[in-house]
């Protein structure tokens, strides 16, 4: 039986240590309350728009899991701050909330055909009732998972999907290959398949890319023209001789937007600011056009912009020209161009596809622009999209495989996959989203995943696959 005595001393101990604990919860608050009052205020916003703008994508246009895609996708970049956040599901009203402390509340609501779109409590959602896209038919018709019966193919596709790092974790979730222009081996993570379609990141700006291009075929647009942008037409404004091919290749003297931390200038555009396209428009000029390679989402949002004007104007216009135009041609059934407030489709980074319709995409490229014996892009444009632009390894809304080492000022990164053939040319996104294209070998790979790091492994693995097609007896 306890004494009186150390019955006191543990409810002293116990009261000690619960004060510590509330101490300490106390001052993480305090820590992020000041944090937010003072330069943390922009980040803690950014953070939540981003997680309910990934989340709503990955509940309604993915149909995956929030949880899941907050653990791989959001969590890792959130570090001291993931705890604080919270974030719900609206499914009957197809959309998701975010917030932290009950602060910085962000809501991001579902479009049909439109995708998410980032908008404040209580504010009207543009043009949400009653469109519904026109199903696309075509593409791939193979009901199930295509399994390559070669070993050394299915050893890279192992390969692919293997973990040999703990601590950076790949996360491969769709790759698929074709193989003179034929569907022949693809695999998919578990809760993924061949309808799944994934936020693809920068790929989009290869998209982007052949919706210029169907432009010029159209009369519509010239890669040497001075860009149409209404904000840069005083006389006075330099920025009004920066052409249409200098935003496609970066070399456009527009800010390098990936930079300076987590509050670039490209994630202010994409999540902080409402008007995505404004915000692009009124960026300033720092270098002189045409001398000065820098990665530049601003460029492909104002290049999305030509789109939507010459679509007609509206979300719903560029929508029925993307999918009239290149989606329904090419039979890319599950894909998706989400738009901003003002009804510009964020081309630089906002697609969701599956790996099959990219793997379609890819396969326009590898064919010079035409599918079904339809041109979709002008003569010469595939050749033009992987022209080098300046001393470095990008093309014209694609990157090339010309350069695999050196870097400029702003980018010291590795260029291309020295592994591979040096035709081959690619779309590339954050995380690890592949199309890569090598004309010399008939070949189109593709593969999405989380891949926090890029270390992907897709230079060697595709390099195995070129190597067992080597190996195969020619088809009759």
């Amino acid at each position: 039986m306890l004494r009186p005595s150390s019955i006191r001393r543990s409810f002293a101990m116990a009261l000690r240590l619960f004060k510590i604990l509330v101490g300490t919860i106390f001052a993480l608050v305090l820590l992020v309350v000041v944090y937010a009052a003072t330069a943390g205020r922009s980040i803690l916003r950014l953070a939540t728009h981003s997680v309910s703008h990934s989340l709503c994508t990955a509940a309604f246009i993915s149909n995956l899991d929030p949880d899941r895609m907050y653990a791989e996708e959001q969590l890792p970049n959130m570090r001291s701050i993931g705890w604080a956040v919270r974030y719900r599901v609206d499914r009957e009203h197809r959309e998701m909330t975010a917030s932290m402390l009950g602060a910085f509340g962000a809501r991001a609501v579902y479009r049909q055909g439109l995708g998410c779109l980032l908008v404040d409590k209580g504010e009207p959602v543009p043009e949400a009732a009653g469109f519904r896209p026109t199903p696309i038919t075509g593409g791939f018709d193979q009901p199930g998972v295509v399994e390559s019966t070669d070993p050394a193919i299915r050893q890279a596709m192992d390969d692919a999907f293997s973990e040999p790092d703990a601590d950076h974790p790949r996360l491969t979730k769709e790759l698929v290959v074709l193989h003179d222009g034929k569907l022949i081996a693809e695999r998919y993570a578990a809760g993924y398949g061949p309808q799944t379609p994934i936020w693809v990141h920068s790929v989009s700006k290869s998209i982007t890319n052949a919706l210029i291009g169907i432009l010029v075929r159209q009369g519509k647009l010239r890669v040497d023209q001075p860009s149409p942008i209404a904000a840069w037409q005083s006389p006075s404004d330099p920025r009004r001789t920066i052409t249409v091919d200098q935003l496609l290749r970066m070399d456009s003297g527009l800010p390098f937007d990936e930079a300076g931390g987590p509050m670039t200038l490209a994630n202010r555009m994409w999540f902080v600011e409402p008007n995505i396209t404004s915000f692009a428009a009124a960026a300033p000029l720092e270098h002189t056009p045409g001398t000065v390679w820098g990665y530049s989402n601003i460029s492909f949002v104002l290049l999305s912009s030509m789109v939507r004007d010459a679509a007609g104007g509206t979300a719903v216009d560029a929508e029925q020209f993307v999918r009239r135009e290149l989606f329904e041609p090419l039979g890319m059934r599950n894909t998706v161009i989400e738009t901003d407030i003002t009804g510009t489709p964020i081309g630089s980074s906002h697609v969701y596809a599956s790996a099959r319709d990219l793997a379609r995409f890819g396969q326009l490229y590898l064919d010079d622009g035409v599918v079904d014996g339809r041109r979709i892009l002008p003569e010469g444009w595939v050749n033009y999209s992987h022209s080098q632009t300046l001393k470095t390894g990008y093309g014209a809304g694609f990157w090339t495989n010309l350069v695999n080492k050196g870097s400029v000022p702003i980018w010291d990164a590795p260029w291309g996959m020295p592994q591979l053939p040096k035709d081959m040319f690619y779309a590339r996104g954050a995380f690890g989203q592949y199309v890569v294209i090598v004309p010399s070998e008939h070949l189109v790979v593709v593969r999405l995943g989380v891949t926090l790091d890029n270390s992907t492994g897709m230079g060697n693995v595709i390099a195995k696959i070129i190597a067992a097609l080597h190996h195969q007896p020619a088809q009759p």
